[in-house]
């Protein structure tokens, strides 16, 4: 199969290489965005705090987003895992906060842990561009 016309984001993590994977790809008009945690410079950000740490997922899709060519509005899937449903109404607002007036098809799932324990939600999308 070939690679013409795919672009691969790199957020630059020492894990990308380890497990095979990029930030977001691009083909043709489609971008999918890696589950994304809350994680800055190797470390995870804002513990304990499942809205802030749903900023931080969001914003580093957005950046991904973009460096693909796309905007937030091309968003039409995202995928949330939580670590505790409890805390559905601060993730979700977090969400609501970017995605408002987009309301792209959307998942919330409780799953038993992510990679790191203090990680309290890690967030995927897919765009599709106009």
């Amino acid at each position: 199969m070939s690679n013409q016309g795919t672009i691969r984001i790199s957020s630059g993590a020492p894990w990308e290489e380890i497990v095979g994977y990029s930030r977001a790809v691009r083909k043709g008009n489609m971008i999918w965005v890696s589950g994304t945690a809350p994680v800055k410079d190797g470390l995870v950000v804002a513990v304990g705090d499942a809205y802030g740490q749903s900023i931080v997922c969001l914003n580093i899709i957005k950046e991904a987003i973009e460096a693909a060519g796309g905007q937030m509005r091309d968003v039409v899937r995202t995928r949330i895992y939580v670590t505790n449903i409890a805390e559905w109404e601060a993730i979700g607002r977090a969400h609501g906060e970017f995605f408002g007036e987009i309301k792209p098809a959307t998942t919330m799932v409780e799953v038993k842990g992510l990679i790191d324990p203090e990680m309290l939600v890690e967030i995927e999308a897919e765009a599709c561009l106009d």
